[in-house]
C-alpha cells in the first residue's frame, strides 16, 4: 500500500459524509485493504448548520466506536469568524474578498494534517468529497473556491491547496451523480449492507426527503456569498427546527455592515513601495468600532433567540478586548475618513474626479 495513513476531510455535509461512510464500508467489507491508521478530521467553523453539526458529532462518535480516530479542528481564537470580523474590523467576506474559506476551513485542516504527518513521519493520503458534474471535460477546472454542482463549500479549494509535502489528495466519489449520493445516504447500499452511520438526517436537512428544494448548497449559516440560503430555509420550514428562524437575520446584518456609513475609506494617498498610487486609492476598508459593537450585540441577541452558539464567552471577551485595544486590520490605523463622507475620487494615475455633491 502506497500510503500507510489516511485522513478524511469531513464537514458533515452530504458529500463528505458519503466519502466517510463509503471508505469505511469498503474497508469493513474487505474490498479495500485497511491502512495502518484512518483519521477523520472535521473542520469546525463555528458556523455549521445546527442539525448537520449535531448529526456530524454523532457520526464522529460512530467512527470512534469502530476503532478509528476522529477529531474536531478549529481556527485559532483570533482567526474565528466573528472574532476576526468584530475584533479586528475586517468586513464580511465577499466574492472579491473571500477570506473566510481559507481561514476557517483550509488553514486549520492543513495544520492538523501537518501535525499528523509529523506524528507518523510520512505523507498522508487525504480523501475528500469533491464531485464533478455529468461531463468530466467540462468540469476539468474543478479547483474552485466554493461548492460546485451541489458540492460543499471549500472542497475544490482544499483539493488545490493541500501542500504536496503533507498529503496527496484523492476524491473517491469524483464521478458520482447526485442521485447516487442520496441513495447511499438514505440507505440504498449494495447487497443490503447497512453502513451503520447516521446519515439519513442529512438528506432531511437538504430537503431531499420531502417536496423541498434539493439543490441546497450547505456551507456556513447564512453565508452571504450565496445568493440565497436554501439549506437554512429548508431547515426552518420544518416544525422541529423552526426555532432557528432568527438565523435568517444574519444575512441582512452582513449587508448592513458592508455599507459606507459603517466603514472607513482610504483618502486617495495610499502608495506602493515604489511611490506609485495603489490600484484603488479610495477603497473602502474596515468596520468602525461603533459598527462592530452594534453587530456584536445583534449577533448575541440572534443566538439567544435561536438557541445556538455562534459567539461563546471566550470569543466575546476577545472581541471586546481587541476593540478596547483599538485594533485595526493591517494597513489601517483608524485615522482614515468615514467611507460615507463626500470625497474626490482618485484614480491610479493620480487624476481626480471631484465630488459634485
Amino acid at each position: 500500500m502506497a500510503y500507510k495513513h489516511w485522513a478524511i476531510g469531513f464537514s458533515g455535509g452530504k458529500d463528505s459524509s458519503t466519502v466517510l461512510s463509503v471508505v469505511i464500508w469498503l474497508i469493513e467489507t474487505g474490498r479495500v485493504k485497511a491502512p495502518e491508521s484512518l483519521t477523520v478530521l472535521m473542520s469546525d467553523t463555528r458556523l455549521e448548520m445546527p442539525p448537520l453539526f449535531a448529526t456530524a458529532q454523532k457520526i464522529l462518535q460512530e467512527v470512534r466506536d469502530r476503532g478509528h480516530k476522529a477529531q474536531l479542528v478549529q481556527p485559532t481564537l483570533d482567526d474565528r469568524f466573528f472574532v476576526y470580523m468584530f475584533g479586528r474590523g475586517v468586513p464580511p467576506p465577499s466574492n472579491t474578498f473571500r477570506w473566510c474559506t481559507p481561514q476557517l476551513k483550509i488553514e486549520p485542516m492543513v495544520g492538523a494534517l501537518k501535525a499528523l504527518r509529523d506524528h507518523y513521519g510520512q505523507k498522508f493520503l487525504m480523501l475528500t468529497g469533491v464531485r464533478i458534474g455529468e461531463s468530466a471535460a467540462r468540469d476539468a477546472r474543478i479547483a474552485v473556491s466554493c461548492g460546485k454542482n451541489n458540492s460543499e463549500c471549500g472542497q475544490g479549494w482544499f483539493q488545490e491547496s493541500t501542500p504536496e509535502a503533507v498529503a496527496d489528495t484523492l476524491a473517491p466519489i469524483l464521478h458520482w451523480r447526485l442521485c447516487q449520493v442520496w441513495d447511499w445516504l438514505t440507505g440504498l447500499v449494495p447487497e443490503g449492507y447497512d453502513h451503520g452511520f447516521s446519515t439519513k438526517l442529512i438528506a432531511s436537512v437538504y430537503g431531499q426527503d420531502e417536496d423541498l428544494e434539493t439543490h441546497a448548497r450547505t456551507g456556513c449559516i447564512a453565508c452571504n456569498l450565496a445568493s440565497r440560503d436554501v439549506a437554512l430555509e429548508n431547515i426552518i420550514a420544518r416544525p422541529q427546527w423552526r426555532y432557528l428562524a432568527p438565523l435568517l437575520e444574519l444575512r441582512p446584518l452582513y449587508a448592513e455592515l458592508k455599507k459606507p456609513h459603517n466603514r472607513l475609506r482610504k483618502d486617495g494617498t495610499e502608495t506602493r513601495r515604489d511611490g506609485s498610487l495603489v490600484s484603488n486609492p479610495c477603497r473602502m476598508g474596515p468596520l468602525t468600532f461603533e459598527a462592530r459593537l452594534w453587530a456584536l450585540d445583534r449577533v448575541l441577541d440572534i443566538q439567544a433567540r435561536a438557541r445556538v452558539d455562534l459567539i461563546n464567552a471566550e470569543e466575546e471577551a476577545r472581541i471586546r478586548e481587541l476593540i478596547a485595544l483599538q485594533t485595526w486590520p493591517r494597513g489601517w490605523d483608524g485615522t482614515e475618513p468615514l467611507a460615507s463622507l463626500p470625497f474626490d475620487n482618485v484614480f491610479p494615475d493620480g487624476s481626480k474626479q471631484p465630488n459634485l455633491i
